[in-house]
């Protein structure tokens, strides 16, 4: 199932506010991103819908496994490219706010290049050591 940009920062973000804070309700969001509260509960509506996200009667949202699965895929990315873009010079802002444009866009092959070159790079930083 193919799910926009939108969609998966909002599950990127539930997934950053729950390791943070535990307890995650639309307000949080909506304070994380500067977005209304009107328009987290249309996107929590749609997301529930589709399966992604569960609430309970208290208001409080968890991922589903669904949810779970593209968030832990998304920000994977996030701090793979954040890391590397600062390992490059970049600055830590510039790299967050890249990593996050770029996180959504960039190939599976891509990524999985990226990510065995991290590998590599620090594997090879521990045997020089």
């Amino acid at each position: 199932m193919q799910i926009h940009q939108s969609a998966e920062d909002y599950l990127e973000t539930i997934l950053i506010l729950h390791e943070r804070k535990g307890l995650v309700r639309s307000i949080d969001i909506a304070n994380e991103l500067g977005y209304t509260k009107a328009s987290v509960s249309i996107a929590m509506k749609k997301l529930r819908e589709s399966g992604y996200v569960k609430a309970d009667a208290e208001g409080f949202l968890t991922l589903t496994a669904a949810g779970q699965e593209v968030a832990d895929r998304v920000y994977t990315r996030h701090k793979l490219l954040t890391a590397f873009f600062v390992r490059l010079g970049v600055s830590e802002e510039v790299a967050a706010a890249d990593a996050c444009r770029i996180e959504h866009d960039i190939s599976e092959e891509t990524f999985q290049c990226l990510l065995a070159h991290a590998r590599q790079n620090v594997d090879g930083q521990k045997k020089a050591e």
